[in-house]
C-alpha cells in the first residue's frame, strides 16, 4: 500500500514538474508585436493615451471592464509570478502605458535588464506616476501607482542603474506597449 502511495505520489510530483517546466518555456517564445496589445482595452471606456482626467471608479466597476488577472494586480495589488511577464525579456523602443487607464508610464529608453523577474525601468514619466508607503507583508517598501486611475504598478527600490540609482520593478500585466513609429 506505501508503495502504490509514493508512486502517486512521483507521479504527480513528475507530471508537476512537466507542467512548469513546459509553461516556462512558453514564456520564453518571442513575442510579437500583436501580441503586445492590450484587447481588453476595447471594453474599457475610461482607457485613453490622451485624456489626461483623473479617473474615480469603485472596484466594482473596475472589475466589470477589467480582465481578472489585471483586476487583481492594479485593484488588489496582487504581483504576477517572476519570470512570467510579457515585458519582462522584452526590448523593443516605445512607450509602456497604463493597462487600466492608458496613461504614459514610461520611455522604453528606460528600460533595463536587472534579473529580478520583472521588467524594470530607472526612470517614470513624472507626470504618470505616484508613490505610497507599503507596509504588507512584512517589508517596508514604496508602492507605485497609475498617477490617473491609481492602479496598482510595482515598487520603486534604491539599487537601480545610473544615472537616478532606483528601479522601478514592474508588473508587466499591469503595462501596456505601443512600438516606436
Amino acid at each position: 500500500m506505501l508503495k502504490k502511495h509514493s508512486m502517486k505520489v512521483s507521479l504527480g510530483c513528475v507530471i508537476s514538474c512537466l507542467m512548469f517546466a513546459f509553461s516556462c518555456t512558453k514564456v520564453n517564445q518571442p513575442l510579437s508585436k500583436k501580441n503586445m496589445d492590450n484587447q481588453e482595452n476595447l471594453h474599457n471606456p475610461h482607457y485613453s493615451r490622451t485624456d489626461k482626467n483623473i479617473v474615480h471608479l469603485p472596484n466594482t466597476v473596475w472589475k466589470r471592464i477589467l480582465k481578472p488577472e489585471l483586476y487583481h494586480i492594479a485593484r488588489e495589488a496582487g504581483t504576477e509570478m517572476p519570470f512570467t511577464g510579457k515585458y519582462n525579456e522584452f526590448d523593443e523602443k516605445g512607450d509602456y502605458y497604463c493597462a487600466s487607464c492608458g496613461n504614459h508610464l514610461f520611455k522604453s529608453t528606460a528600460k533595463f535588464a536587472s534579473s529580478c523577474g520583472w521588467p524594470s525601468f530607472f526612470e517614470a514619466d513624472k507626470n504618470g506616476v505616484k508613490y505610497r508607503k507599503d507596509i504588507s507583508h512584512g517589508m517596508d517598501r514604496i508602492e507605485v501607482l497609475c498617477k490617473r486611475c491609481d492602479a496598482h504598478l510595482g515598487h520603486v527600490f534604491n539599487d537601480g542603474p545610473p544615472p537616478t540609482g532606483v528601479r522601478f520593478c514592474m508588473n508587466s500585466i499591469s503595462l501596456d506597449f505601443e512600438p516606436e513609429k
